[in-house]
């Protein structure tokens, strides 16, 4: 596999409304767990649409792989133009960060946001440009990550498309794990 896309929930889906918080660090330890083993397997690329929520914070443990791997690249295609245009400073902040350090930035519609069919469109495009798809999401919490998996379903079914979820259950054992370390340096 040389090419995944990762996404999953948006910060507030998890409830999560700063960057600093704990469970952040949990999340983008799963995710990189996943990632390394991919990279392990030859992937060259991770894709993100740019949302707030799981995809920045796997945009920076990608650049903390790059330091390792630095053939690693990051490509973020969002769905339209200008999609930070109506978050706050801080998150705008934070993504136009994120957006100078990545190795490829398009915006999939070539246009501002007109419709919802815009982010159908995306999820389209993310899965039928990768070989497979990383994604924090539970079936038992649903949320926006649900229609990415859907496409991604439905292309499994008729291709060899890989997927992989890191569900509440596998976020619990990285929290039991980062624990049993932490206890360990007592």
């Amino acid at each position: 596999m040389k090419v995944v896309t990762v996404s999953g929930y948006k910060s507030f889906e998890l409830g999560i409304f700063k960057n600093d918080d704990q469970a952040v660090t949990y999340i983008k330890k799963a995710i990189q767990k996943s990632l390394n083993s991919l990279i392990e397997d030859g992937l060259e690329w991770v894709i993100i649409s740019g949302q707030m929520g799981v995809e920045l914070w796997a945009a920076e443990v990608v650049f903390d792989l790059q330091l390792e791997y630095p053939d690693l690249k990051l490509a973020i295609l969002t769905p339209f133009l200008s999609q930070e245009s109506k978050w706050n400073d801080i998150n705008k902040e934070y993504y136009e960060f994120i957006v100078s350090q990545a190795d490829f930035v398009e915006s999939i519609t070539k246009r501002e946001y007109e419709s919802p069919l815009q982010f159908r469109q995306k999820n389209e495009f993310l899965i039928n440009k990768s070989d497979g798809l990383l994604l924090v999401y539970d079936d038992e919490k649903q949320g926006s990550p649900k229609f990415l998996m859907d496409v991604a379903r439905k292309k499994q079914e008729v291709n060899n498309y890989y997927i992989e979820t890191i569900n509440f259950s596998d976020l619990q054992v990285v929290v039991e794990e980062e624990n049993m370390k932490n206890n360990d340096l007592w």
